[in-house]
């Protein structure tokens, strides 16, 4: 097959082009932002479950990240060409797909977190007359922040390089410029996708860990002494 011949005289990126796609590109990437939310923020939900399935009952906890590692192991491609066939070429497949690989992090992020709050902070506040449940949601989710932060923004990043891959399918936001540049080697689109995607991680990354300082502002005067 003849490859196309790269000339020193083509610009690497028409912006021609970028002008008359703005609303595309603009549309693509209000399209990509959500294809991330909606799988971190369900993602998040079945996995803060899991993990208290996991914390209360311990021995469930091997089970768990067993079955999500099995998930989080299986190639994006090959998941979505599983599940095509029983839910179509639609944002349920890729929903889906991307919840899958943010469960194993989550998980393991929470339950880590948890099991790192101090049991004298836990004597304490038993002691004070917390119930089991509130010791959880007023003691050890705040102080559990920043690792489950942590996981949270590892799960974000990797799902907004998966959105892309979801282009094979009709989705994938900005992936659908990279598929678009590579079908007709037209550099333009391939670039655009690319550099968006990496900046949105970039800034989806900086805000939650803006927020993490934010909501625990403990762990930062705690990092500054």
């Amino acid at each position: 097959m003849p490859q196309r011949t790269f000339l020193a005289t083509e610009p690497l990126i028409r912006w021609g082009w970028i002008w008359d796609h703005l609303d595309e590109i603009r549309t693509q990437t209000v399209e990509h932002f959500i294809l991330t939310g909606i799988a971190v923020g369900i993602g998040f939900a079945i996995a803060m479950g899991l993990s208290i399935v996991a914390l209360r009952f311990r021995r469930t906890y091997g089970p768990v990240t067993w079955v999500t590692g099995v998930l989080y192991t299986i190639p994006s491609l090959a998941l979505f060409a599983f599940l095509v066939p029983y839910t179509g070429l639609s944002t349920l497949t890729a929903e889906i797909g991307l919840v899958s690989y943010t469960l194993l992090i989550l998980v393991r992020n929470i339950v880590a977190g948890i099991d790192g709050v101090s049991p004298a902070v836990r004597e304490a506040a038993v002691g004070m007359g917390y119930s089991r449940a509130r010791l959880f949601v007023e003691i050890e989710l705040p102080l559990a922040l920043p690792v489950i932060v942590a996981g949270l923004r590892i799960a974000t990043v990797t799902v907004v390089g998966l959105v892309t891959v979801t282009s094979i399918i009709g989705q994938g936001g900005l992936g659908l410029f990279i598929l678009d540049g590579l079908r007709r080697d037209f550099y333009t689109p391939l670039i655009v996708g690319s550099v968006l995607s990496v900046a949105l991680a970039v800034v989806i990354d900086v805000t939650l860990a803006g927020l993490e300082r934010l909501l625990s502002p403990w762990s930062r005067a705690r990092t500054v002494s």
